[in-house]
């Protein structure tokens, strides 16, 4: 947005964002969009304006039916790169290589968008392939516990403490 905007009220920006993703959404028309979760930034300043945005790209994805999937940063570079600590050099060349691209995308924004919507691409073919719930689905998933239990396998299998991924960690007493 123009400086002159900016100056001109605090709002003003935040007008001119949502017109402009309002305008998007009409043109493409879109099932769903992803974007990227806020993280807590160095800069408070840069995070609270963040999220500002990101919040006025919500609001108009609520006001024209379009659901929104949220990613982590590094759940992103994760899916992309590999590496969920990898630099923006290093996405952009992941980019540049995985869209097959003649050049890399600049500025680093644009790959971290694409970014973004390749790692919801990804996830979505998981949860395609393998049935699972929506990340957006308001249905509880069923529990590790009661999935085990349903299967009659709960003398064979006995869950242990968590992975650090928060993820279960399965012992087999065999």
């Amino acid at each position: 947005m123009a400086p002159k905007r900016q100056k001109e009220c605090a709002g003003a920006v935040l007008q001119d964002v949502h017109a402009r993703v309002c305008s998007l959404i009409e043109e493409f028309s879109p099932d769903t969009m992803a974007v990227e979760s806020v993280f807590t930034a160095l800069n408070m300043r840069t995070a609270l304006c963040l999220a500002e945005v990101r919040g006025v790209i919500l609001l108009a994805a609520a006001q024209h039916s379009v659901v929104v999937y949220s990613y982590a940063p590094r759940e992103v570079k994760a899916s992309v790169a590999g590496y969920g600590h990898a630099s923006k050099r290093q996405m952009q060349l992941m980019i540049r290589a995985l869209l097959s691209m003649n050049e890399t995308p600049e500025p680093s924004d644009a790959a971290d968008a694409l970014a973004v919507a390749l790692c919801h691409l990804q996830a979505e073919q998981v949860r395609r392939r393998f049935g699972l719930p929506d990340g957006n689905s308001t249905a509880k998933p069923r529990t590790l516990r009661a999935a085990i239990s349903s299967t009659g396998l709960t003398n064979e299998i006995r869950l242990g403490s968590t992975t650090r991924g928060g993820l279960p960690r399965i012992l087999s007493t065999r």
